[in-house]
């Protein structure tokens, strides 16, 4: 019902979007001329004249640019949501993530020019066609949300409901749709089994009978769609009114009051003809899941080969500077809790787990977690390594193998899993990351229980404009060395 309005609606902006960004081409064009014009700037390369031939000619010459700065756009609007919520999130908050985003595709679209070596690339051009797509793009969403919000208010375009249910969760779905008038929903009436609730008015609405009078009201009055909010006890007593509702060509909906969840998210689906309902705490389409395994694949190859020389160096060292093997494994709990082996360059003496139960009094971390700031297993190579966090540079072997993901909640040790409280379990859900918001956040400057909440943070809002982000922090942190030990 209203998810297939909002998604048509959506594609709509897209298509609208999509067209904007690259008539801002021509436009940015004619505004860099004029620029120039009044400023006696020099003129830009394959600018023949301000007229439509003299565009033809400069986006021949830089169809790079024409084809991939509105794609590239494009592209991280829908990766950064901007299409989600459209219709209730406030204007700010919209206009605010658009300008975001923008500064994004503007830095994505000159590392294009600089990737592709555009030769004669006009940064005054570039700088033009930036502010004139945000510039658009903004008027365009204040004007649509405008147009929809005053085509509902008058009244056109309008969904009649007839809402069965008076209870509880009956009365919060209509106050959800009473206070979005702009979604063009209107209810016309209530339907409750109970005699006594009939002609009174509730939340504003008058119940208009019971389930058995469902096929006269349908038939009387304009009513678009019967929505079921009822218990689940009254599943019997409504499949005479659905049937109802079917002969006349009535669309029904059913919002059963199955369980009362609060993290998990419904979804319906069919296995192989046998109807499923699932209940997610934590959910990704198909393709994103697979465009963040091709990243985890890209990106740990890429590491692994560029810092090679490194990775041979710190082992040469490792074996040098202290007796052991130059990579420390350990058990670690995975997706679900599966168990694997963690691979990292040894920064301990060779005996470091003997000596920890030494040690536990001087733990500096609450829950289950050990750490020492000063930690006297630490060897002097390993000081540096872990200070510059290279010591986790054999973890993208566990990532090419599939046991971790570049980005997720750090894999916690078997016993440390042992004492996790029922909460925290729920971090397991996710395929475990080399980085992940502890990791920017201050690492050891931060107390166990904030370190459980980040990672469900992550997962309850997780998106792959979120796990770029994460990355390009831990670039900053890795840097700077902030929170490392």
């Amino acid at each position: 019902m209203l998810a297939d309005k909002e998604r048509f609606i959506q594609n709509i902006f897209k298509a609208v979007d999509l067209f904007i960004l690259f008539s801002a081409f021509p436009i940015a064009y004619f505004v860099d001329e004029f620029i120039r014009y009044a400023t006696l700037w020099n003129v830009k390369a394959y600018a023949t004249s301000t007229s439509f031939s003299g565009l033809l000619y400069f986006t021949s010459n830089y169809s790079l640019m024409f084809l991939g700065f509105p794609l590239i756009w494009w592209g991280l609007f829908i990766l950064n949501h901007i299409y989600q919520d459209y219709r209730t999130r406030a204007f700010k908050k919209l206009a605010w993530a658009i300008f975001i985003t923008a500064i994004w595709a503007s830095f994505v679209c000159g590392s294009l020019i600089f990737f592709f070596k555009v030769d004669m690339a006009s940064r005054l051009f570039f700088l033009v066609y930036s502010f004139t797509a945000y510039s658009l793009i903004i008027i365009e969403k204040t004007a649509l949300i405008f147009i929809l919000n005053r085509v509902h208010a008058k009244g056109y375009n309008q969904e009649n409901l007839l809402i069965v249910g008076t209870g509880k969760r009956a009365c919060e779905f209509i106050r959800n749709v009473k206070s979005h008038t702009h979604w063009g929903l209107h209810i016309v009436g209530l339907i409750d089994d109970d005699p006594k609730f009939f002609g009174k008015q509730i939340e504003g609405y008058r119940v208009l009978g019971r389930i058995q009078d469902i096929g006269f009201i349908v038939n009387r009055l304009v009513v678009d769609r019967v929505i079921f909010v009822v218990p689940r006890l009254w599943l019997d007593r409504i499949e005479s009114a659905i049937l109802e509702c079917e002969k006349v060509g009535v669309a029904t909906s059913i919002s059963l009051d199955l369980y009362n969840l609060h993290i998990a998210k419904a979804r319906q689906t069919d296995f192989n003809g046998f109807p499923l309902l699932e209940f997610h705490t934590f959910y990704a389409k198909e393709w994103q899941l697979f465009l963040k395994r091709f990243l985890d694949i890209i990106i740990s190859s890429i590491f692994l080969i560029f810092f090679s020389p490194l990775i041979l160096l710190v082992a040469v060292l490792i074996r040098l500077t202290s007796k052991g093997p130059i990579f420390f494994k350990q058990t670690r709990i995975g997706l679900n809790g599966r168990k694997f082996t963690l691979f990292k360059f040894r920064s301990m003496v060779a005996n470091a787990e003997a000596l920890k139960a030494k040690l536990s009094a001087h733990n500096e971390m609450d829950g289950p977690v050990f750490k020492i700031k000063h930690d006297p297993r630490v060897t002097p190579i390993g000081y540096i390594i872990r200070k510059t966090s290279i010591d986790e540079l054999p973890q993208f072997i566990n990532v090419l193998k599939g046991d971790m993901s570049i980005v997720g909640p750090r894999p916690p040790l078997v016993s440390e899993v042992e004492r996790y409280e029922i909460w925290q379990r729920r971090r397991l859900s996710l395929k475990p990351g080399i980085t992940c918001i502890w990791q920017v956040s201050g690492r050891n400057k931060i107390t166990f229980e904030e370190w459980m909440r980040m990672d469900l943070e992550y997962i309850d809002h997780w998106s792959l404009a979120l796990d770029i982000r994460l990355m390009l922090r831990t670039m900053w942190v890795v840097v700077t060395g902030y929170g490392a030990q």
